[in-house]
């Protein structure tokens, strides 16, 4: 029922001049990597909630569409695409992480490359969280294996 109800959202979330061949599923997800797996903290106004925003529009080409599907934290707002032309938001529905591919991504990373491990520091972090994506992405069946699904592809 989900699959359905997400390929109907994302038809319907497309401006009507875009051909689905020129649109682009994408998933998002963030992942905690560190030391001791803690929150940080920023300056902000009171009452405020800062936002990090990855440009996803920037990437997209002239001529296509992306349609990034995430989980419903408080953070992944619609606001954040509202102003958007060629970007379209979709909340997978809770309790739902086999939904997401990058979920397996992040476990594959864990589980394989980055398990039982104590960090120096951040640049230590940083290296093996770079190096694990490389060892990961190096293997193309692999990256297809946890990354493809068969109701993604909008058009058959």
């Amino acid at each position: 029922m989900f699959l359905k109800s997400f390929l109907m959202e994302a038809i319907l979330n497309i401006q009507w001049q875009i051909r689905l061949e020129n649109v682009d599923v994408w998933f998002q997800d963030e992942a905690r990597f560190g030391q001791q797996n803690t929150t940080t903290r920023v300056w902000a106004r009171k009452g405020t909630r800062p936002r990090v925003v990855q440009q996803v529009s920037k990437a997209t080409p002239k001529g296509r569409h992306a349609v990034v599907a995430m989980d419903g934290a408080g953070w992944h707002t619609q606001e954040l695409a509202d102003e958007l032309d060629n970007l379209s938001l979709i909340k997978i529905p809770p309790y739902s992480p086999e939904l997401n591919p990058i979920e397996q991504v992040w476990q594959w990373l864990r589980q394989n490359e980055l398990a039982n491990r104590c960090f120096k520091g951040y640049d230590d972090i940083v290296n093996s969280c770079s190096d694990a994506w490389s060892n990961f992405v190096a293997c193309r069946e692999r990256v297809k294996k946890l990354c493809s699904r068969e109701w993604i592809n909008l058009i058959s």
